[in-house]
């Protein structure tokens, strides 16, 4: 004779409807972290890009506009018939710290919101790119940002160890004419 799963006395499936509620909870818990960590990794990799776009930006007073050869650079002449580079690498750390309204710490700088950071940001690499004069191949005037981010993850009140992640963008300076 077959034992049924699921007898008709009252309060037998409480226990399971319980775990089942908690099983749900913690997944919620999980899915609404993993979003604080994709946001806050999208709002600071967008901060760096519109960084790194300004200090492109930045440097176009110093492009030699080659038209005819269809590519630019930061060269400017030395007075003696030569070609010395004019970079710029701007001051990306300010930006991102006046845009995301991070505060100076000792390993980079950290968002601190209601008393704990919420993340931090370190290792910033700025490269830029130029092409050579006289080259004929257009690479174009390139800005290469890296820079290193590291959130906190909280999981039902536990602190674990940090999510850290290396965030990378770029720019192109094109000329329009």
């Amino acid at each position: 004779m077959r034992r049924p799963i699921f007898r008709r006395r009252p309060g037998e499936g409480t226990p399971m409807i319980l775990a089942i509620v908690l099983v749900l909870l913690m997944l919620f818990c999980a899915i609404g972290e993993f979003s604080r960590l994709w946001i806050i990794a999208q709002g600071v990799k967008e901060a760096a890009q519109q960084a790194v776009i300004s200090t492109v930006n930045d440097n176009y007073d110093d492009v030699y506009h080659a038209v005819r050869e269809g590519y630019a650079a930061g060269w400017y002449p030395d007075g003696t018939g030569r070609w010395d580079e004019s970079i710029d690498t701007g001051d990306v750390y300010g930006q991102l710290s006046k845009t995301l309204g991070l505060e100076n710490a000792a390993g980079g700088y950290q968002k601190i919101s209601g008393g704990e950071v919420e993340y931090t940001i370190s290792d910033l690499s700025v490269v830029l790119e130029n092409n050579s004069l006289g080259s004929g191949q257009s690479e174009g005037y390139t800005a290469l940002v890296e820079i290193h981010l590291e959130v906190p993850v909280r999981f039902l009140g536990n602190l674990l160890p940090a999510a850290s992640m290396t965030l990378h963008t770029e720019a192109k300076y094109v000329p329009l004419f």
